[in-house]
């Protein structure tokens, strides 16, 4: 299933927006649902301006419809001014914080993000408070591999503004995971854009993790919830939730 099917998706549209800051970028479309908790939803894209939270709406819709508050992040990616290490880094912190604030007493947090999404719910995960814990959806969890493999055309490299020797302080491969949070990995043995290795390789080094692999599923179809990868999504979800 290609990127630009989830585009055309019929979704609803926010009930209210969150900005967290002044940059256009720095908002957080929040999706009213039920009392099960709050997701908040990071994107993936390779850090990279073209990709922003609209591919994420078909899968923030079905959580909300399935009870959640669904607070989808937006933040500044390279090519935005202030984008890359450590400004992204800092959008995902601002925007945890600015959705503790506006939306509490709606049960545990959890903090959900999709490829490089996935990255950084895994660092923000490292040393974030506030939330129950974090679903890693095919998440880029070794940058040194990601720079090394050559994957997102150089993204890693950009990341940090071409300043290799940055590579290690954003490499959640390197990051010990906090002891009071749950992880739960969820990578498809058939992603052709992340490959499963990462996770495998993560949730080697961390006994905290729980990796859930899917035989056959690509990188797209583990946000698709019309996709046969969804109940495993969700499930892993609710599992962080309860």
């Amino acid at each position: 299933m290609p990127y630009h099917e989830l585009l055309s998706r019929h979704v609803r549209t926010p009930d209210r927006v969150i900005r967290y800051g002044p940059h256009p970028e720095q908002v957080v479309d929040l999706l009213e649902g039920g009392g099960r908790g709050v997701v908040i939803l990071v994107h993936g894209g390779f850090w990279r301006a073209e990709y922003d939270r609209l591919h994420v709406r078909p899968m923030a819709d079905a959580l909300a419809a399935g009870g959640y508050t669904v607070c989808s992040v937006e933040y500044r990616r390279i090519g935005h001014e202030g984008g890359g290490h450590p400004g992204t880094f800092d959008d995902v912190a601002a925007a945890v914080a600015a959705v503790l604030a506006e939306a509490p007493a709606r049960g545990p947090v959890v903090l959900a993000g999709h490829s490089a999404g996935g990255h950084l719910a895994l660092r923000h995960g490292c040393s974030g408070g506030g939330i129950a814990g974090v679903v890693a959806l095919a998440a880029l969890s070794d940058v040194g591999r990601t720079h090394a493999d050559g994957l997102g055309a150089g993204a890693a490299a950009a990341l940090v503004g071409g300043r290799t020797e940055l590579l290690p302080e954003v490499d959640t491969m390197r990051l010990p995971w906090r002891g009071d949070g749950a992880l739960v990995l969820v990578h498809g043995a058939g992603d052709r854009v992340v490959p499963v290795e990462m996770s495998r390789d993560y949730a080697a080094r961390n006994p905290a993790a729980k990796l859930v692999e899917l035989p056959e599923v690509g990188h797209f179809k583990l946000i698709d919830p019309l996709s046969r990868a969804w109940p495993a999504v969700r499930a892993a979800i609710d599992e962080v939730a309860a």
